[in-house]
């Protein structure tokens, strides 16, 4: 159902659709391990990504030579490309927009300790290039040869979200005609779980149960997402397989903490809203939601009123994949935009893994049990932020 004109939005103008899909998860690397992966019970202990091989897209040399989040921003990009089939856009046309929370945290803590262990003399020259957040994102965009814009989002857990979006953003406006979109983290260093742990952002069990009454706290975990945004048209003529279509992305800010959402979810509802009012669309044209649902007590009760204030209750059904994927920061936006279009692929949503008490002040339906097959529908996707930070995406089945 469409509400009419509207004003031009994020991805208004021409038509994007995804053609290419790659991932690097602890649920599995590579489409169909992640898929399964979605599927399962969910890993115990830490979340990190197992039987990771560098060298599979670096020489032995080189892999030393970047840091491990863009090892796996390379790794799902290329996958992606390669998923996308036979891809020649001109180079002048074609872009990479990469988000990353921390960027390369371990390449900063292992330098610091080498600094302060053997003196300024032994730190890497090649320090800065592997700590910087842009390292992703220029490491993809060399890879490729592709000579538009490249660029990196930095907005906290609400960034692999935006990266999607803008990404969406250049094709639909006409600047390009393929641009990989996605976001990559691997912040799971010492340093890193002590700070997250003092804050009392994890869940002192180690499960992650979003939505659940029983939630205190997030898993964090490392990952990538890639995903090959293009022009239908361009798509079509190359005959390509094309997965789904971006039909609306927004962006919000709560402008109230630096760690904890708005009273009630005001900003995700309107970022929600606006994410609909861009892709036309009423809210009863929304088949799923894929949520945030990080398992922490405040952010998961303000998303579910955010979603009961937009969609009434207990509206479409709701899934968080992060009972399985745990929380991968900047990655996880892309991470699950790859799980709703591979939903839309496979017309099966997963399951919520560690959900199983229902939180009375939170009315939603949360697909648990089991994967639920459905009719696929327009789907909205939600990322929240430290600092504030929302963003939304809505994607869809393609329809002529």
């Amino acid at each position: 159902m469409f509400l009419g004109t509207t004003s031009e939005g994020p991805v208004r103008g021409r038509r994007v659709v995804v053609t290419g899909v790659g991932v690097v998860a602890c649920c599995g690397i590579g489409v169909d391990a992640f898929w399964d992966g979605l599927l399962g019970p969910a890993p115990e202990g830490e979340h990190r990504v197992a039987g990771f091989d560098a060298t599979a897209w670096f020489g032995p040399k080189e892999a030393r030579r970047v840091d491990r989040y863009t090892q796996f921003s390379v790794a799902a990009a290329h996958m992606a490309r390669d998923d996308a089939g036979e891809l020649t856009p001109d180079p002048d046309r074609a872009g990479v927009i990469f988000a990353t929370g921390v960027g390369g945290l371990e390449s900063l803590e292992e330098q610091s300790v080498v600094f302060q262990q053997k003196g300024p003399n032994r730190i890497s020259p090649f320090l800065i290039p592997m700590m910087m957040p842009n390292a992703g994102a220029a490491t993809v965009s060399m890879r490729a040869g592709w000579h538009g814009p490249c660029e990196t989002i930095t907005t906290a857990c609400a960034a692999g979200t935006h990266a999607v979006g803008a990404a969406a953003r250049l094709v639909a406006g006409g600047r390009c005609d393929v641009v990989v979109g996605g976001g990559s983290e691997a912040a799971m260093t010492p340093l890193g779980i002590a700070a997250f742990t003092n804050m009392t952002a994890l869940s002192s069990e180690g499960v992650s149960r979003p939505f659940d009454a029983r939630r205190d706290g997030f898993i964090v975990a490392e990952g990538a997402a890639a995903l090959v945004l293009e022009d239908l048209d361009h798509a079509r003529r190359r005959g390509a397989r094309i997965y789904a279509e971006v039909v609306g992305a927004a962006s919000t800010a709560d402008a109230h903490h630096i760690t904890a959402p708005a009273p009630g979810g005001s900003g995700a509802a309107t970022c929600m809203e606006l994410a609909l009012a861009d892709a036309e669309l009423a809210p009863e044209a929304v088949g799923h939601i894929n949520a945030h649902g990080t398992s922490t007590p405040l952010n998961d009760l303000a998303e579910a009123q955010a979603i009961a204030k937009v969609f009434g209750t207990p509206g479409p059904p709701v899934t968080s994949i992060k009972g399985v994927t745990g929380h991968a920061l900047g990655g996880a936006g892309a991470i699950e935009a790859v799980s709703v279009v591979l939903s839309i692929d496979r017309e099966l949503i997963p399951p919520t893994a560690g959900y199983g008490e229902p939180d009375p002040e939170i009315p939603l339906d949360v697909v648990h049990g089991g994967p639920r097959s459905w009719e696929p529908a327009p789907v909205l996707s939600n990322s929240f932020g430290f600092g504030g930070h929302n963003g939304c995406l809505v994607i869809a089945p393609v329809r002529d």
